[in-house]
């Protein structure tokens, strides 16, 4: 999977899952600040990330330190290359 395919699907998720308006989809946004995201809705989104990547989180408080959309995309990118 390309880093182009990861940055869409997870813009995607953002867009449809938490009505996050695609202008704001930005690698620098703030998951919390700038999105709007509170901890109920960081649960949320590793579930739907999970399902959208195919692929189950074993340290799910590693998603707890990341802060930007961009840092969410190298976090799966990672992922991604661990399964493959």
């Amino acid at each position: 999977m390309t880093y182009e395919t990861i940055v869409h699907t997870v813009n995607t998720a953002f867009a449809e899952e938490f009505e996050v308006a695609p202008e704001k989809l930005l690698p620098e946004a703030h998951i919390k600040n700038d999105l709007g995201l509170d901890s109920l809705d960081i649960v949320d989104m590793i579930i739907v990330l999970e399902q959208a990547f195919n692929f189950k989180l074993q340290d799910r408080s590693a998603v707890a330190n990341i802060t930007t959309l961009g840092e969410l995309y190298d976090f799966i990118s990672k992922l991604q290359d661990l399964h493959a």
